[in-house]
């Protein structure tokens, strides 16, 4: 797959901090209930903490219970990559930024009562999270 943004694994390392980048392009997952923005709760725009693409809107949170921040839909459809990951003995579905091919988190069916029935389950430390300026 071609990214827009598109680095080497050198270049990625001096621009991440260790926890990011194994987060973002390695695929780790923080642990449960320890991302700054899970309980993040002002409007605003949630974008990739590698390349700044934006991602998510803050109207589409929600909580999921989960310990991960979580959304039920993304900013466009085609600003997340959804890929297959049959790792772990199980079959989830990747969410990867659409700009930079970094790792999100996993996205699930089962976002009861949201409007799309999905669950975009994201690791914090792949968010970069800006509120909206009041005016």
């Amino acid at each position: 797959m071609s990214y827009s943004v598109d680095k080497t694994p050198e270049q990625w390392r001096e621009q991440l901090d260790p926890d990011r980048f194994a987060v973002l392009r390695q695929a780790a997952t923080e642990r449960a209930w320890t991302g700054e923005l899970l309980d993040e709760s002002r409007a605003g725009l949630y974008t990739c903490g590698a390349c700044g693409a934006e991602l998510f809107r803050s109207g589409t949170k929600f909580d999921s219970g989960c310990g991960w921040p979580s959304f039920y839909e993304s900013v466009r459809p085609e600003a997340v990559e959804l890929i297959e990951d049959d790792s772990l003995g199980m079959v989830r579905t990747e969410v990867r930024c659409a700009a930079c091919g970094s790792h999100l988190g996993h996205v699930f069916p089962d976002g009861f009562g949201t409007p799309t029935g999905d669950r975009y389950c994201m690791n914090s430390l792949a968010l970069e999270f800006t509120p909206e300026t009041e005016e």
